[in-house]
């Protein structure tokens, strides 16, 4: 499907106006202003701001390079090659590796020009503040993903909904016909989500605490938790009164969404029910001391879930309860 997004928006429009600005200055090798804000037009504005200072000092160590080599060996093929030479190796070794292209171009500009003067230099610094300037413009503007983040959490909350009803019906009751898709489309789903939440913390330049951020984290190790669950499930192979009430209380943490149901009330429930689970006459055969066994460390997991669910900071204006 043919789509225009607002980055191809940006860099056109960064583009043609760094070119049309440094047209209208009437610098030398305008349209290198354009080719600078299309490298620097990143997907977030902390990179974008990050990699314009990179490009600018590997620009001024590129423009210098060039007065050297080119002033003290000519301006020949030979030159620019020991230029590179040298000049690539620097730009690792100071960690600005990422503005080697700019930099060549400003270094073939001297190179094709066969001198080097103070207005050359002007244009060509010129040229860089431009391309930067307007792609910093550019990344200015940055579209709302938040929309999109609720979104995604109200799906996630879907899927742990079904997963902790699917857990319960399978201690109550038994082996049943479910394959655990949701569990595989959470971790799909938390993986897509907390890339756009990362690509939104890096939105905001200044110290910025995304909530949404912390949230997809939080999920992701609840999740490693419900994977844990999973071989516990399977080693019950007996229907007992634990797991009848283990059954009950995963129930209602799936349908535990309002905002009266905190982890803090479930934490406390859990607590009470492995009371109960103290005071029961001890297990008579095997197979019921596997399973008292394996539900006893499922009310801990559990536990460790709602206690990763209970340090976290609610997202404002919209509730997350379980």
């Amino acid at each position: 499907m043919f789509r225009i997004g607002s980055r191809t928006i940006k860099t056109a429009l960064g583009a043609a106006l760094a070119i049309a600005i440094a047209q209208f200055l009437q610098l030398d090798f305008y349209v290198s202003a354009g080719i600078i804000t299309i490298l620097s037009i990143q997907k977030t504005r902390r990179k974008s701001f990050q990699l314009s200072w990179i490009r600018l000092s590997a620009c001024f160590i590129g423009l210098l390079f060039g007065v050297v080599f080119f002033e003290l060996i000519g301006y020949n093929p030979l030159s620019l090659g020991l230029l590179l030479l040298l000049f690539i190796p620097t730009t690792v070794f100071l960690k600005i590796q990422d503005g080697i292209v700019t930099s060549s171009v400003i270094i073939l500009h001297l190179y094709s020009t066969g001198y080097v003067t103070t207005d050359l230099i002007i244009n060509e610094l010129a040229l860089i503040i431009i391309g930067i300037v307007c792609a910093l413009l550019m990344n200015a503007y940055m579209p709302s993903v938040e929309r999109d983040l609720q979104k995604r959490q109200q799906q996630v909350e879907r899927l742990y909904s079904k997963i902790f009803h699917e857990f319960a019906i399978y201690v109550r009751y038994g082996d049943r016909d479910w394959d655990g898709k949701e569990i595989a489309d959470a971790a799909k789903l938390l993986d897509a989500a907390q890339e756009i939440a990362m690509q939104n913390l890096d939105n905001h330049i200044l110290r910025y605490d995304d909530q949404y951020f912390h949230y997809f984290e939080m999920r992701g190790k609840q999740l490693e938790i419900i994977e844990r669950m999973m071989p516990l499930l399977t080693t019950i192979e007996v229907q007992i009164k634990q797991g009848e009430m283990i059954g009950e209380f995963m129930e209602e943490l799936s349908e535990g969404v309002t905002p009266k149901n905190t982890a803090y009330f479930f934490i406390e429930k859990l607590d009470n029910i492995r009371e109960v689970f103290n005071e029961m006459p001890l297990p008579k055969t095997r197979m019921e001391f596997k399973a008292r066994s394996a539900l006893f460390y499922l009310a801990y997991e559990i536990e460790q879930y709602l206690l990763i669910k209970q340090q976290f900071k609610p997202i404002q204006n919209y509730s997350i309860f379980r």
